[in-house]
């Protein structure tokens, strides 16, 4: 009995799990013509509700002198008025109904059921997304330098205002100013303004409203590895990208620049440096200093060196002739041969008028060697006054 029961209930079990899956396809079948319907297909294809912030295009339907309306489906309506269509005024005046425009969610609790919407903020969002591909696919754009300050460029891209600072600018709009004085870095920044420079966005902050430019080839950024390919020693030649009081800028390869101070340029005393070279000319150099991704260059280094010589020929004590060939500050610079020079110390004389009565530029004079390291070219002189 108890079997005849175990079997009986084994099968009402199996039979339930039949109607049961019986039951599930119908419901499985009756949901797919639901579907079907024109309502069905219609809840298919509702997506979520927007947010305040996202960005949802649509279709204007309707203006007023003071309202946009906008079609949003499956949504709703969608209205511009108040500020955001006082902010908009200037695009709305270009909108025509029919026109599909995107707009940037800014309330959902409109009291006539609209959802408010902004074209400026959404304009700022799109903008703020191109920049971002901009600066993924490394594109560039020509830009006019809008104003300067001691940092940098101002200029401007699709409305935002942007920096690009002095770091980013290529060689040749880069100040070259002796001993970084921010004044006269200013007043050459200035030069630039008006001028259009072809830049790359490398860096976007919506929320600081700020674009951060650069001169710079992006595929040159990473200027160490130009740099590995050269060492102290190397003797390399260049073209004159820039003459300045200071020295020469030399372009070494596209995207490097070495720079010959004044001092590397001649053995000799260098008093106006435009004179002896001009933009454009074929220098050969050596690689003297490698530092900080910067490389000092000598154009002197590849000739022979006077004071060798000159340490054969000369001692401390040792009576000379010299003449004088600069006065400065700290007394008269005099040469005793060509490339070999020293000091005669203006306190000797007492002050500068007192020096000049003794001395003149050009002429020569006796002096006795006070000092002379000819390994690290130094050389003071005592003058020597003779009746």
């Amino acid at each position: 009995m108890a079997t005849k029961n175990k079997k009986v209930s084994k099968t009402d079990e199996l039979e339930g799990d039949a109607l049961t899956q019986v039951e599930e396809t119908e419901l499985e079948v009756e949901a797919r013509l639901k579907k079907e319907t024109p309502m069905g297909k219609l809840f298919a294809e509702i997506q979520n509700p927007p947010s305040v912030g996202d960005v949802i295009e649509g279709t204007v339907i309707g203006l007023d002198k003071a309202s946009v309306f906008v079609d949003l489906p499956p949504f709703g309506t969608g209205i511009i008025y108040g500020r955001e269509y006082i902010n908009a005024r200037d695009i709305i005046k270009k909108v025509n109904p029919g026109d599909a425009i995107a707009g940037k969610v800014v309330s959902l609790d409109n009291k006539n059921g609209y959802i408010e919407i902004s074209l400026k903020e959404a304009r700022q969002a799109i903008i703020w997304s191109e920049a971002e591909e901009a600066i993924k696919n490394k594109n560039v754009f020509e830009l006019p330098v809008q104003d300067a300050n001691k940092g940098g460029l101002i200029m401007s891209w699709q409305g935002i205002v942007g920096f690009l600072p002095a770091s980013q600018l290529n060689t040749s709009h880069y100040p070259r100013v002796a001993d970084g004085d921010k004044d006269r870095i200013l007043e050459e920044l200035k030069k630039l303004i008006g001028e259009k420079i072809t830049v790359s966005i490398i860096g976007a902050i919506p929320k600081d409203g700020k674009l951060i430019f650069s001169e710079k080839n992006p595929e040159l950024k990473n200027k160490e590895k130009i740099i590995d390919k050269y060492e102290v020693g190397d003797e390399t030649e260049g073209e004159i990208t820039g003459i300045v009081d200071f020295g020469l800028f030399i372009k070494l390869e596209e995207g490097l620049e070495g720079l010959v101070h004044i001092s590397e340029v001649d053995w000799g005393l260098v008093e106006n440096i435009k004179t002896m070279f001009k933009v454009g000319d074929k220098v050969r150099a050596k690689v003297i200093e490698i530092k900080e991704g910067k490389i000092s260059l000598s154009i002197k280094a590849l000739r022979p060196n006077p004071w060798v010589e000159a340490e054969k020929k000369f001692k401390k004590d040792e009576t000379v002739q010299a003449v004088i060939i600069k006065f400065n500050k700290h007394g008269a610079l005099a040469s005793i041969e060509e490339g070999v020079s020293g000091l005669v110390h203006i306190s000797e004389f007492g002050n500068e008028a007192k020096m000049r009565e003794k001395l003149s530029l050009g002429k020569s004079y006796s002096f006795k060697i006070t000092l002379f390291e000819p390994k690290d070219q130094r050389m003071t002189l005592s003058f020597i006054e003779t009746n």
